[in-house]
């Protein structure tokens, strides 16, 4: 069967992302002027550009036009980050403790990363909230994508946003799942809790702009004082 004509619209927009003929922030050509360079209808044009949309890649502003996604610390952290607290509004977690180190890629982290990397970057982070321990995060990335990822410092709140403006790295979905599990004992000391602690683990594959698994997320979090929150429509 073939592709839908479209996706020719579509994954011309997605390439010129890709390759930074059009940077994040940056307004598209109109419907008009794409279709007439791809030699396409308007509507089949409008067609891809509310796909690209619905997708995350790009943001139509009325009046305006459309423009590559632009990932910010407060928008990448709060679209990807569950937690409510209990008068439900947004919980912003505090960075509170980092570390990075290049290793040997697992077993399956080889077969679920992109390009099965030989190694990766393991950051371990530790938030809080309001002063309290509220998770650990462990994520796994390919270093071959985020070369010097180990040498940069402090890295900042949402890794999102690096990935995007240091290394040209676009995540526009994940998945997760969920399970109920207790703290080990190293991570109940870490976060300063009772050995068993019960906590909801959270595992996430994140995948970029070309559909490839770039992360590896494994949150475990404390919801004493907060909640999972998932809107479904």
């Amino acid at each position: 069967m073939s592709e839908p004509l479209y996706m020719k619209v579509f994954n011309t927009v997605v390439q010129r992302i890709v390759e930074g003929s059009y940077v994040p922030g940056s307004m598209l050509p109109s419907e008009f002027d794409l279709a007439g360079e791809l030699e396409v209808s308007q509507g089949t044009a409008r067609k891809a550009f509310i796909e690209l949309e619905q997708m995350g890649i790009v943001q139509r502003r009325q009046g305006k036009g459309t423009f590559v996604t632009l990932r910010t610390p407060e928008n990448s952290l709060f679209h990807f980050f569950r937690l409510r607290d209990q008068d439900g509004q947004q919980v912003a977690p505090e960075l509170k403790q980092e570390s990075i180190v290049l290793r040997n890629a697992l077993k399956d982290e080889k077969a679920a990363l992109f390009d099965t990397p030989d190694k990766v970057y393991e950051i371990n982070r530790l938030r809080s909230f309001k002063g309290a321990p509220l998770c650990h995060e462990r994520s796994v990335v390919p270093a071959n994508l985020f070369p010097g990822l180990k040498d940069r410092g402090d890295l900042p709140n949402a890794l999102y946003v690096l990935f995007q403006h240091a290394y040209s790295c676009i995540i526009i979905s994940a998945q997760e799942h969920l399970v109920a599990e207790t703290l080990s004992d190293d991570l109940a000391q870490a976060l300063d809790q009772p050995k068993g602690t019960p906590v909801i683990v959270a595992r996430r594959q994140a995948r970029d702009l070309q559909d490839r698994v770039v992360e590896l997320r494994t949150s475990r979090y404390l919801t004493g004082a907060t909640s999972y929150f998932v809107d479904l429509k």
